[in-house]
C-alpha cells in the first residue's frame, strides 16, 4: 500500500510541475489572454441576441401574425448581430493565437540559449533528434494550450453561467436540466484527460526514439550498403514507425472516447429539453412553469440549448492541447535543468594581463577519475602553445576548459575576454548551404571580397578557382561534397574571418593526408603570423615546430619540451 502511494506521489509531483512550467510561460501573455476571454464573452452575449432575435422573428410570423415590414428591424438586427459576432470571434482567435505565437517564440529562445550555453561537450551527451524534436515538437505542442485552452477554461465557465442566467428567467425547469447535464461533461473530461496525457507523453518519446533511429541509419548507409545490411535496416526504421502509429492510434482513440462521451450527455439534455418545450407548448404538461411556456420563450431555450454546451464541446477538444502541452512541458523542463557550464569564473582585465591563466586546476570525469591537474598554465597574447601527449592524457579537456566547455573542480580559470575565442575541432561542423553560408556563420556581414581573402589564407583559393559556382557553390550536410582537408581548411578560413584573439584547435590534422596536412599547417603558420594566440592539441612534429613552447600532457601534469622534440605515439 505505501509504495503504490509513493509512486502515484511521485508520478504525480512531475505533472504539478509541468502546470507550474506552463503557468510560468503564460504569465508574460497574460494581457493577450485577457483580451481573447473578453471577445469570447462578447461572443456569448451576441449569441443571445442572435437566437433572441431568431426566436422573435419566428414567434412573430407564426404566432402574432406580425407584417414582414414590422419586422424588418428585427431582422436587419439578426444580420448585423451575425456580423458583429463573427467580428469578435476573430479577434478572440487572433488574440489567443498571439499569445500562442509569442509564448512558443519565447521558449524557443531559452531552449536554443540553453543549449548554446550547454557548449558541445554536454550537447554530445543528447542525440541530435532529441534536440530538434523538442525545439520543433514539442515547443510547437505549447501553442494549442496557450491560444485556446486557456481562455476556454475561462469561458467554459463564464458563458454557460449567463446562458443558465437568462435559461431560468425564461423558465427555471428547463435551465434545470441544463444544469444537472452540465457538470457531468467536465467529469468524464477530467478522468479520460488523466490518461491522455499520459499517452501523449509515450508519444512524444516514440517520436523522439524514431527520429533517432532514423537518423542514426540515413548517417550510417554507406556503411549498410557496404556491409549488405541496408534490408535489416529497413525493417528496423518500419517496426519503430509502427510502434509509433500505435501510439498515435491510442491518443487518437481516448481523444474520440471523450468527444463521444461530451456528445451523448449533450444530445440526451438537448433531447430532453426539446421534449418538455414540446410536451409544455401542446399542454401534457402542467408541472411548474410549464403553463408560462410560449412560443418566444420555447424557441429561445431550443436554440440555446446546443450553445449551452458549446464552450464545453470546445474545452473537451481542447483538452487535449493541454495533454499535449503537459507531455512536451516535461521534457522541456528536464532539458532546461540541465545545468549548463560555468565557463571562466574570473575575467583578466588590462593590456599586460595574460590571454588566459590556469590556477592549480583540476578536472574529474565519472567512470575515468581525475584527469587534469592539479596544473598551472599561463598563455600570453601571441604564444603559439602546443599540447601534446599520449591519446587521452588530457589534451582536449584541457582546451574544454579554456574554451568554458568544462568546468574545473578545483582551481580558479581567469581568461582576458573570454567571449572571444574561436574552437577548431578535429571534425568541423559544416551545415547544409552554399560555401558563403558556412562562412558567413561568424561573420554575417562580410563581403565576398573578404570571404576571398579567408579562404587565401587557408590555402583554399586554388579550389574556389575550379569551382564553377565559387562562393555559391552548394554542400551537403556535413559539408558533403569537400574532403576532409578541405572541410578542415573551410574551418580555418571561418577562424580567419572571425576578431577571436584565442584561437584553440583540437588536433586540427587528424586523419589528413599528407598534402592537406601541409596546406593547414600553413594556413595555421598564416594565423600564427597575424598574431594570434594559438593553443594547440596535436601529434604532428610539423606543428610543434612552429610552436613557442611545446608542452607534455601526462599523468594531468604539464612539463615543458623542447620544440625539436619528437611526438608522442598515439596509444
Amino acid at each position: 500500500m505505501s509504495a503504490s502511494r509513493s509512486t502515484s506521489s511521485s508520478s504525480a509531483s512531475p505533472a504539478r510541475a509541468s502546470r507550474r512550467w506552463l503557468a510560468e510561460q503564460a504569465r508574460d501573455v497574460r494581457g493577450w489572454l485577457t483580451l481573447a476571454v473578453a471577445a469570447g464573452l462578447a461572443v456569448g452575449v451576441l449569441t443571445l441576441v442572435q437566437l433572441g432575435l431568431m426566436a422573435w422573428l419566428i414567434s412573430g410570423v407564426v404566432a402574432r401574425d406580425a407584417t414582414l415590414t414590422s419586422l424588418w428591424p428585427y431582422a436587419a438586427g439578426l444580420g448585423g448581430t451575425v456580423l458583429l459576432r463573427a467580428l469578435v470571434q476573430w479577434a478572440q482567435e487572433t488574440c489567443g493565437l498571439e499569445a500562442g505565437l509569442r509564448v512558443k517564440a519565447r521558449v524557443r529562445g531559452q531552449l536554443l540559449d540553453h543549449l548554446a550555453a550547454l557548449g558541445p561537450v554536454r550537447l554530445a551527451e543528447r542525440h541530435s533528434a532529441s534536440s530538434a524534436g523538442q525545439l520543433v515538437d514539442q515547443v510547437e505542442a505549447l501553442e494549442g494550450y496557450v491560444a485556446r485552452y486557456l481562455p476556454q477554461a475561462t469561458l467554459a465557465v463564464a458563458v454557460p453561467l449567463l446562458f443558465l442566467g437568462v435559461a431560468f428567467w425564461l423558465d427555471w425547469l428547463a435551465a434545470s436540466f441544463l444544469l444537472l447535464a452540465a457538470p457531468l461533461i467536465p467529469l468524464f473530461m477530467a478522468l479520460v484527460g488523466m490518461g491522455a496525457q499520459r499517452l501523449n507523453e509515450q508519444q512524444f518519446q516514440a517520436m523522439t526514439r524514431l527520429a533517432g533511429h532514423f537518423l542514426d541509419r540515413v548517417r550510417g548507409l554507406t556503411t549498410l550498403q557496404l556491409f549488405g545490411r541496408t534490408s535489416q535496416a529497413t525493417e528496423e526504421v518500419v517496426a519503430v514507425a509502427d510502434d509509433y502509429r500505435r501510439r498515435s492510434m491510442k491518443t487518437l482513440r481516448v481523444a474520440f472516447l471523450s468527444s463521444a462521451v461530451l456528445e451523448f450527455f449533450a444530445s440526451v439534455s438537448i433531447a430532453v429539453i426539446a421534449i418538455y418545450i414540446g410536451f409544455g407548448l401542446l399542454g401534457y404538461i402542467q408541472f411548474g412553469p410549464a403553463e408560462q411556456l410560449t412560443l418566444f420563450s420555447g424557441l429561445f431555450l431550443l436554440f440555446m440549448a446546443p450553445d449551452f454546451f458549446q464552450p464545453l464541446r470546445l474545452l473537451a477538444q481542447h483538452y487535449h492541447d493541454r495533454a499535449s502541452a503537459l507531455g512536451a512541458a516535461e521534457g522541456l523542463r528536464d532539458l532546461l535543468a540541465q545545468t549548463p557550464p560555468r565557463g571562466a569564473v574570473e575575467t583578466l582585465t588590462g593590456d599586460a594581463s595574460p590571454r588566459a591563466r590556469l590556477s592549480d586546476v583540476v578536472v574529474s570525469h565519472p567512470g575515468r577519475g581525475r584527469v587534469l591537474g592539479p596544473l598551472d598554465m599561463t598563455i600570453a597574447d601571441g604564444d603559439v602553445i602546443a599540447l601534446v601527449g599520449p591519446s587521452g592524457a588530457g589534451k582536449s579537456t584541457l582546451l574544454q576548459v579554456l574554451a568554458g566547455f568544462v568546468d574545473a573542480e578545483i582551481g580558479r580559470v581567469a581568461l582576458r575576454e573570454p567571449a572571444r575565442l574561436a574552437w577548431l575541432d578535429q571534425r568541423p561542423f559544416l551545415m547544409q548551404g552554399t560555401l558563403a553560408d558556412n562562412l558567413r556563420l561568424v561573420a554575417p556581414e562580410a563581403s565576398d571580397a573578404q570571404l576571398h581573402e579567408a579562404l587565401a589564407a587557408a590555402r583554399l583559393d586554388t579550389l574556389l578557382a575550379t569551382l564553377p559556382q565559387g562562393l555559391d557553390t552548394p554542400l551537403g550536410e556535413r559539408g558533403l561534397g569537400l574532403s576532409g582537408g578541405q572541410a578542415s581548411r573551410l574551418a580555418l578560413a571561418r577562424v580567419f574571418l572571425s576578431d577571436a584573439p584565442l584561437v584553440l584547435l583540437d588536433e586540427p590534422t587528424a586523419s589528413l593526408d599528407p598534402d592537406s596536412e601541409r596546406l593547414v599547417i600553413e594556413g595555421l603558420a598564416s594565423l600564427a603570423a597575424q598574431g594570434r594566440t594559438l593553443v594547440i592539441a596535436t601529434h604532428h612534429p610539423a606543428v610543434m615546430r612552429m610552436a613557442d613552447r611545446v608542452l607534455a600532457l601526462d599523468g594531468g601534469r604539464l612539463t615543458p619540451r623542447a620544440t625539436h622534440a619528437s611526438p608522442e605515439v598515439s596509444s
